[in-house]
């Protein structure tokens, strides 16, 4: 799928002069909503009169469902898992909105290229990697890459388990590029499936056209639906697998 300039990028172009490209733009602009979003929620947060944007961002943090930044967290890190809620969190809300925001007209979606996760895989590697470091040490963490055994077994497993870490970049960069990658594509699909026997209903059954009507604008409506359901899921998993990653780096037994 051809992937075409935004209207923000666009305007971003022109109002600075600079050829930026469009996964910048519209990273830019995903960071530029986040922050006011922030601005806006923070002298607005209560303890006793919570309002209804301040529980929706609670039930992202926790939630009776287990699947929360914080739940996950605990569930798979065991000694102070709260210190890795902000990383974990920004970088899995950055994602989210990366996925949403293609949602609106004629903007696209910085997960829907492969740069856009790949840079936040990058991140996340170096992130759980650098927490394993500090927790045990350069030694220590290289004896976890290791294994049992001695030097035959270290020859043999640690470059097997390097090329297993390192893939993980791979496995985080791959998983939402592809959905978000194929929930656009889909979607453009059945409306450019749909156009041509609407407009032939339209020309030659002008009785049913305030059916077909309703009809075609329904369809398109439903794979906005799927579009938001893929793009949630897409940034739970990129809570879910970073937590994975600290929770085996800063184990105490390997």
């Amino acid at each position: 799928m051809e992937h075409h300039e935004s209207w923000f990028t666009a305007i971003l172009n022109k109002a600075t002069g600079l050829h930026i490209p469009d996964l910048v733009a519209m990273s830019i602009l995903v960071v530029l909503i986040g922050a006011v979003f922030v601005m806006w929620l923070k002298p607005r947060l209560s303890v006793e009169r919570p309002g209804g944007t301040q529980q929706v961002m609670e039930w992202l943090i926790t939630n009776p469902l287990g699947a929360g930044i914080r739940d996950v967290l605990d569930q798979n890190i065991h000694h102070h898992p709260e210190k890795y809620v902000a990383a974990v969190g920004s970088v899995a809300l950055f994602v989210l909105l990366c996925n949403l925001i293609s949602v609106i007209p004629g903007l696209t979606s910085p997960t829907g290229t492969l740069a856009g996760p790949l840079a936040c895989a990058l991140v996340t590697f170096l992130y759980f990697n650098a927490q394993g470091f500090r927790q045990h040490g350069a030694g220590g963490y290289m004896k976890h890459f290791a294994g049992p055994g001695g030097p035959i077994g270290w020859a043999l497993i640690l470059p097997v388990e390097i090329i297993s870490a390192t893939a993980r970049i791979l496995s985080l960069t791959v998983r939402p590029w592809a959905n978000m990658f194929s929930s656009e594509l889909i979607y453009f699909i059945f409306l450019g499936l749909l156009l041509r026997p609407t407009a032939l209903v339209w020309e030659n059954f002008p009785v049913l056209s305030p059916l077909v009507g309703v009809f075609t604008a329904t369809i398109p409506v439903l794979f906005i639906g799927l579009h938001l359901f893929v793009a949630v899921v897409q940034a739970f998993v990129f809570t879910l697998l970073p937590a994975v990653y600290i929770g085996m780096a800063v184990a105490e037994e390997h």
